[in-house]
């Protein structure tokens, strides 16, 4: 099959109603959740996951349980004859309530399947994206970008070389942002003190 009847015949449609239940969850940059997702599943594309259902469908659902703890599991094990294993892999990408951040990331970076590592990068891609200066501190961006160097670069170097290249990329230009930003202040500080 090619890749576009691949793609004409992937049936998206019942997890795209399931994920609407992310509309009601706003993120800090603006938008909603549910558009966090289809950006998510957008990168997948764009990086030519086509023949990768159960990836491309745990992409749409991949922060339900997090936001929306109140899922029932059930309800999306029944969608499809493969919606037991994206259950499987939106439950390994999904933040356990006893974890710390780091605890969560160091969990699928050693004991992930290579599509929660894939997912995670494409995640964590969407997310630098929305990543800006207006809805986060300084400390918040570097320590987000600290993260990704800790432990998402090193999942996409474990499974796409051209994922760990836009994130080493993103990465770089925050820093750079954030640098300018510090220059400025810096030089706006020094010549505060001369007048």
């Amino acid at each position: 099959m090619t890749d576009q009847e691949t793609l004409r015949n992937l049936v998206l449609a019942p997890y795209i109603i399931k994920a609407t239940a992310l509309i009601k969850v706003d993120r800090k940059v603006g938008g909603n959740q549910f558009r966090h997702c289809f950006s998510t599943l957008g990168i997948l594309l764009d990086y030519k996951f086509y023949n990768n259902s159960i990836l491309l469908k745990a992409s749409l659902l991949h922060d339900l349980l997090e936001d929306l703890p109140e899922t029932h599991l059930d309800e999306i094990r029944w969608i499809d004859h493969e919606s037991h294993r994206v259950v499987e892999l939106v439950l390994e990408v999904t933040k356990r309530k006893e974890e710390t951040k780091g605890q969560y990331l160091q969990r699928v970076l050693s004991e992930g399947s290579r599509n929660a590592l894939i997912l995670k990068c494409a995640d964590r891609i969407s997310n630098l994206t929305d990543l800006h200066r207006d809805t986060h501190t300084d400390q918040k961006i570097s320590d987000y970008l600290d993260q990704t160097e800790k432990f998402v670069i090193p999942m996409a170097r474990k499974v796409n070389e051209d994922m760990m290249i836009e994130l080493t990329d993103l990465v770089a230009k925050r820093r750079g942002i954030l640098k300018i930003i510090e220059d400025d202040k810096f030089g706006k500080k020094e010549n505060d003190g001369k007048t």
